[in-house]
């Protein structure tokens, strides 16, 4: 088949990768057209730059409509995996096999822009990588094939991501196979157990230690790199780079949200609106990464270690 491959994140690199090394004919790739990023420099095109190594020829329009396949020829296939933009009903029409799509969750669960995030905020113990039938709908066509993976404590989105994205290729792989071999059966999504992973924003890491100290550890394991969770610190709005949940040590009775607890190591024990979260790394405005015990230090602030 002569497929396109619709793709910008590096979620999107080992599936490419499968791609050009099968049977079929990866014709194009689209991806991210060009950005500024950080102080001015071109920002990173991940799948831009593997395509061309692997000779691949791109296409990187602002909107992917109808007219930018206009000069593709024939085409068998589409394959969007993690490529930012929604596709219309009639770019999907112009492929003879359909479209795919390949998705980091169970669909029908956490359709939608930021799946890895939303099941590490909602706490999901198991996600996976889905490949579906495009339609008009948000990631809401027939599943093809799909794959469970069990989520690690501690896991945060870059982690998560790391871990699912060469599943995801060897899943692309293996039903491209079935689909040759006339072998792939479509099944519906059940739309009562549909969740919807809305696009993450700056405001998404806004923290306040009246939330409870999951919600919080989950939030900043979730919303890395981008936003990063920031919480009131010292008169400080900081950005909250790791910690953990901890119990309430006893001794302390019902402290209120937000009061400072002690120091556990290098960590800061501060209460929240349920439990007790531990901070590990912090980054002040302005300055950089640093140890909960490092920034108190900067602030002339002594805690004594923790009652157990």
């Amino acid at each position: 088949m002569r497929i396109v491959f619709a793709g910008s994140t590096t979620f999107a690199l080992p599936s490419l990768s499968a791609l050009a090394r099968g049977p079929h004919e990866v014709a194009y790739v689209l991806t991210a057209p060009e950005r500024k990023g950080d102080r001015g420099r071109p920002a990173e095109r991940p799948v831009r730059d593997l395509a061309r190594a692997l000779g691949c020829q791109v296409m990187q329009p602002e909107r992917a409509d109808a007219a930018a396949f206009a000069e593709m020829g024939p085409l068998d296939m589409l394959i969007v995996c993690a490529y930012g933009q929604l596709l219309a009903d009639p770019v999907l029409r112009l492929f003879s096999h359909g479209a795919w799509g390949v998705h980091p969750s169970l669909l029908p669960r956490h359709r939608g822009a930021s799946p890895i995030a939303a099941a590490i905020l909602a706490g999901d113990v198991e996600t996976g990588v889905s490949i579906y039938q495009m339609d008009r709908r948000l990631d809401a066509g027939p599943v093809l094939a799909r794959v469970r993976v069990a989520v690690p404590p501690r896991a945060t989105t870059p982690s998560l991501t790391a871990m699912l994205a060469p599943t995801a290729a060897d899943l692309l792989e293996a039903t491209l196979d079935s689909f040759s071999a006339g072998q792939v059966v479509a099944s519906a999504q059940d739309e009562a157990l549909a969740t919807y992973a809305p696009k993450v924003t700056r405001d998404s890491g806004e923290m306040s230690w009246e939330m409870p100290a999951a919600t919080i550890d989950r939030s900043v394991r979730a919303l890395q790199p981008w936003p990063g969770s920031r919480a009131n610190l010292c008169g400080s709005r900081v950005k909250l780079i790791s910690g953990d949940v901890i119990s309430m040590p006893p001794a302390l009775g019902e402290a209120p949200p937000g009061q400072l607890l002690g120091m556990k190591g290098d960590s800061l024990a501060i209460a929240t609106g349920a439990g007790a979260y531990l901070i590990e790394k912090l980054q002040p405005p302005g300055a950089r990464p640093m140890t909960a015990r490092d920034f108190l230090h900067g602030r002339r602030i002594s805690l004594s270690a923790l009652p157990l």
